[in-house]
């Protein structure tokens, strides 16, 4: 993940082209409940403004996080999965009678593959990208229009990583689990 950035703009065909291939990620019954807003220039200056007030900032580990010219929020819509799985060729299923009717949260799951999708193809093409939990929710869906029935899952900052200012988390001296502590065969 990125945590500093040139205000070097993206091209919005970038943008285009990642989101497209992540739209290929796994969609029960082809919901496509995914959706990412995107906001660029100014926009990004009033998301910080609402997310991550002025006075809030003093000691900020990542202020070069706040130059990222692309921010970027992934929403899920249940709505979408409820309408598909209340098609003709789902019906029968009984999903589209309501969210609790889903043993699993589908919508989270499937905008999760495709925000992780989009993250790797980000990478891909030599831009930076950090996603974070978003804060102030209310004040974000007032001023970016959010309908209320879209969950928020995150938000994404990207664009070209600054060089030299480069800093981890604190998580990343952490060690990885190995595949073997991952892995269970044949049972737990």
């Amino acid at each position: 993940m990125t945590r500093a950035f040139t205000t070097d703009t993206v091209d919005p065909a970038v943008i285009d082209e990642c989101v497209d291939l992540a739209s290929r990620a796994p969609s029960a019954g082809k919901s496509q409940g995914w959706h990412l807003l995107v906001l660029e220039g100014v926009e990004t200056r009033r998301y910080w403004e609402i997310a991550f007030p002025v006075e809030d900032r003093k000691n900020f580990a990542f202020p070069g996080l706040l130059d990222a010219p692309v921010i970027a929020l992934s929403l899920c819509d249940p709505d979408a999965y409820l309408s598909r799985y209340s098609e003709a060729d789902k019906q029968r299923t009984g999903l589209g009678d309501s969210v609790d009717a889903w043993v699993a949260p589908y919508w989270t799951i499937d905008a999760s593959f495709a925000t992780m999708t989009f993250l790797l193809a980000i990478e891909d093409t030599g831009l930076g990208a950090l996603f974070f939990a978003h804060a102030n929710e209310e004040s974000l869906r007032q001023e970016f229009s959010i309908p209320d029935g879209m969950q928020i899952l995150g938000t994404i900052a990207l664009g070209h990583p600054a060089d030299g200012v480069a800093r981890e988390g604190r998580s990343a001296a952490r060690a990885r689990r190995s595949a073997a502590s991952i892995i269970h065969r044949s049972g737990w």
